[in-house]
């Protein structure tokens, strides 16, 4: 057990505070735990001891994240962790560019590092945690590996970078950044996303970055240092004979040299000369060392083709298609592809060409993530995304279509980053950009940006600004003896052979005004931080030239959305017409969305978003709308009022009525038809199309829905009778001094009764005569309560 101190936060390079990695080996599996705070992260390392067939580096990294660690069960039907996510996928990925480099060359083992998340306390991030873990791992181990590295995030808050920031303050930041170090103040990988942070802001996060990675480093190498570890020897390092690749430099050297420096080559014919060079070579070889395996002869020629390619660029400052160091590829932009998407643009930088395509569609379409990953990792809706694909035919090969591969999710997740922090934050759609890369030949994600960018501006999206994306690329020269980098050079805007025979792969995009995304992919074991400022700097000057040309084809977002363009409107629904509007079990909502293809979501009680695909679905919406929720005339409706209505329907829980022809039918409940308790309407003597008197006590401030009532009517007490004929008019029933005269009969009735009973007739009289002299509502309080006591005294 042990601990390696991590900064926590900070302030620039002024005060720090130190958070502790505590690491555990032997007591899990064998091998490593780290934990910051109460995250924890499981990292093993494998690596056979028998060389595998392939002829690379054999790596596997899986980051996994379970649903135990954030205390919850999988919301799958197996209610267990199936496949991988993408936010697995991506953090396995920085893993692996960080720590591959360091793996030494030849090394063809089979090697695999697993990091299963054990904990987390949804205040420390684990993806760095398990960059860390898989360095602290590998050094322990005795895979032969030329580590350790050490890994920091660095956000910017008000212009100060904090080191390791907690999820808090990552949701306040402009900045995440992610450096991988080596020892000697190297840098061995980044990836960082920033909302347009200016170039200086940016530059001084990464020294930053690199300070503090070398703490994490030097306790690694305390550690080793106590523990004592002692790296295998392996069988066999995969490297060529120098003699052989001596005797293949001379073979294949002129006609290299033709090749790479005969600018009229395309990427095909570049390809099929150099092939038809190695087929000729290898040729030479075999006849020249028999009893050799293929692996080395082929990798000679590979090794000479290399340094023929290098050479030209270190000492002519001259690259295959004729271009000088700085220079970019000819580009041609155009927009509007097709008038019938929402948005189309064509990006061609050179012989990479990305065609990128905007759809609109509801905000119930944004990527809805599940209670684990927001518990994990504090992602919650997403309503922009950018999908990226790779389709075989655009590198002139055949191959299996299947899903998204692990490369497509990277190069799509940078390119989404580059746009991200353009997009306005209340845009009413969510937005889909599709790039599908129809010819490649380097730099495919930085073209996506691009043309996703102009895509963006020809459907209307207000962008605050154009984005643009460009890759640099490095060749170097070595000193052997010291190990260090003697001599290089920078390559702006590189080919997809400039990628393959260099060093580094460095990706950048943003504004005019600052950076938005970057990734640098490194294949040496650490460059020094002045080259990687030199590469910002000239990646900065191509991105404002590429942003110019840009400009050409369309140079800020369209006033409007096109014509057939998707619209949304709100709809107020009073709290009575709710009920009708969404109709029984959400019926008239679901025809809705059938028959007119719109998409419903309710903002709050009273207001509901509509979202149409195309102007005319709108059309038909409104008009279903309004038919189906014509006015029912409630404003002319008295409280308290009695109305004839008409039973439409009988059923088992009461029967439907209508005040009016044209009204939408309510029900009666059995409740409220009879002072007695009913099991069924027909008891009552009650059929289709009777007309019975009910009164009205206006609408459930719950549900809308009209409330009626026939019991109160059996009481004594008088009401004004009110009818409804039609629609547009209400006729008033009969008059107060009529209900005076029905009164007066009443009273009559009743000492006719009580006089059958037996009782003193008169004094029942007089008692209910009273309630005549008793004004307005206090004479049907009276009466109420009088004929409750007559009740008693005829029982």
């Amino acid at each position: 057990m042990g601990w390696l101190g991590v900064p926590n936060r900070g302030c620039g390079l002024r005060q720090q505070k130190i958070r502790n990695i505590l690491w555990k080996t032997g007591q899990i599996c064998r091998w490593l735990c780290c934990s910051t705070g109460d995250t924890a992260v499981m990292v093993t390392a494998v690596s056979k001891t028998k060389p595998s067939p392939s002829q690379f580096m054999p790596l596997v990294v899986d980051y996994r994240q379970k649903a135990a660690a954030a205390g919850r069960i999988p919301t799958n039907y197996l209610r267990r962790e199936i496949g991988s996510s993408d936010k697995e996928i991506l953090t396995s990925r920085v893993i692996d560019r960080s720590i591959r480099p360091l793996f030494p060359a030849g090394y063809f083992y089979d090697t695999q590092i697993l990091c299963n998340l054990l904990a987390v306390d949804g205040v420390n991030e684990p993806d760095v945690l398990a960059i860390n873990g898989a360095s602290v791992a590998l050094s322990l181990s005795d895979i032969p590996w030329n580590g350790p590295i050490g890994a920091v995030r660095i956000g910017m808050i008000d212009g100060e970078c904090i080191v390791n920031p907690t999820r808090k303050e990552m949701s306040s930041s402009t900045l995440n950044l992610i450096v991988a170090g080596a020892p000697k103040s190297q840098i061995v990988m980044l990836e960082a996303s920033a909302e347009n942070i200016l170039q200086q802001d940016f530059c001084h996060a990464i020294k930053v970055g690199v300070k503090y990675t070398q703490q994490i480093i030097q306790g690694i190498q305390q550690l080793v240092k106590e523990i004592g570890v002692t790296k295998r020897t392996p069988q066999k390092l995969f490297i060529p004979s120098p003699d052989i690749v001596k005797h293949a430099h001379k073979f294949a050297m002129e006609k290299l040299y033709a090749v790479f420096t005969d600018h009229e080559h395309d990427k095909i014919s570049r390809d099929e000369a150099i092939n038809k060079i190695r087929l000729d070579t290898e040729e030479q070889l075999k006849e020249k060392f028999p009893e050799v395996d293929s692996y080395e002869i082929i990798e000679s020629f590979n090794v000479a083709a290399k340094e023929v390619f290098r050479s030209i660029i270190l000492n002519e400052y001259k690259r295959c298609d004729g271009r000088d160091l700085t220079s970019l590829r000819k580009i041609n932009c155009e927009v509007d592809m097709f008038k019938i998407l929402h948005g189309s643009a064509l990006f061609q930088r050179g012989q990479t060409q990305v065609l990128c395509t905007v759809t609109f569609d509801s905000l119930e379409s944004s990527i809805k993530s599940d209670r684990i990953i927001t518990a994990i990792n504090g992602i919650k809706d997403k309503n922009f995304m950018l999908h990226y694909e790779f389709p075989p035919y655009a590198t002139n090969e055949i191959g299996k279509v299947t899903g998204v591969n692990r490369r497509e999710l990277g190069h799509g997740a940078l390119a989404e980053k580059a746009l991200y922090p353009v997009i306005p934050k209340d845009f009413p759609f969510t937005i889909r950009v599709t790039s599908e890369v129809l010819e490649s030949n380097g730099s495919s994600s930085m073209a996506s940006a691009c043309g996703g960018s102009l895509a963006l501006m020809d459907a209307g999206v207000p962008i605050s600004s154009a984005v643009a994306g460009v890759a640099i690329g490095l060749v170097t020269k070595n000193n052997a003896d010291k190990g260090e980098i003697e001599d290089y050079r920078l390559l702006t805007d590189i080919l997809g052979i400039e990628d393959y025979h260099g060093d580094m792969d460095f990706k950048i995009a943003g504004t005019s005004k600052g950076i938005t995304a970057l990734q640098a992919d490194i294949k040496l074991p650490g460059i020094p931080v002045k080259i990687v400022m030199e590469a910002i700097q000239q990646a900065s000057v191509a991105k404002k030239e590429i942003l110019q040309i840009m400009n050409k084809a369309i140079s800020k977002p369209r006033a409007s959305r096109k014509e057939n363009g998707p619209v949304v409107e709100t709809v107020q629904v009073p709290l009575s017409k709710r009920a009708k509007f969404v109709g029984p079990g959400g019926y008239h909502l679901k025809k809705l969305q059938a028959e007119t293809g719109v998409t419903i979501s309710q903002v709050d009680e009273e207001t509901f978003s509509v979202f149409a695909p195309t102007p005319s679905a709108m059309h038909e919406a409104r008009d279903f709308i309004t038919e189906i929720c014509k006015d029912d005339q409630e404003q002319q409706l008295e409280f308290g009022a009695v109305y004839t209505a008409t039973i439409t329907e009988i059923r088992d829980s009461g029967v439907m009525v209508k005040l009016y022809p044209n009204m939408t039918a309510v029900l009666l409940h059995n409740t409220q038809l009879d002072q007695r308790k009913i099991k069924h309407p027909t008891a009552l003597g009650l059929e289709v199309g009777q007309e019975i008197q009910v009164k009205y006590f206006g609408r459930d401030p719950a549900d809308g829905r009209m409330r009626l009532s026939r019991k109160v009517l059996q009481s004594p007490a008088t009401t004004v009778v009110k009818t409804l004929n039609e629609r547009s008019s209400i006729i008033m029933g009969e008059s107060v001094s009529q209900s005076s005269s029905n009164s007066s009969r009443f009273i009559l009735l009743c000492k006719w009764i009580f006089r059958a009973w037996g009782k003193d007739g008169d004094s029942i009289g007089s008692y209910l005569s009273l309630s005549s002299n008793s004004p307005g509502g206090e004479n049907d309080r009276l009466s109420l309560r009088k004929v409750s006591n007559l009740s008693r005294i005829a029982r």
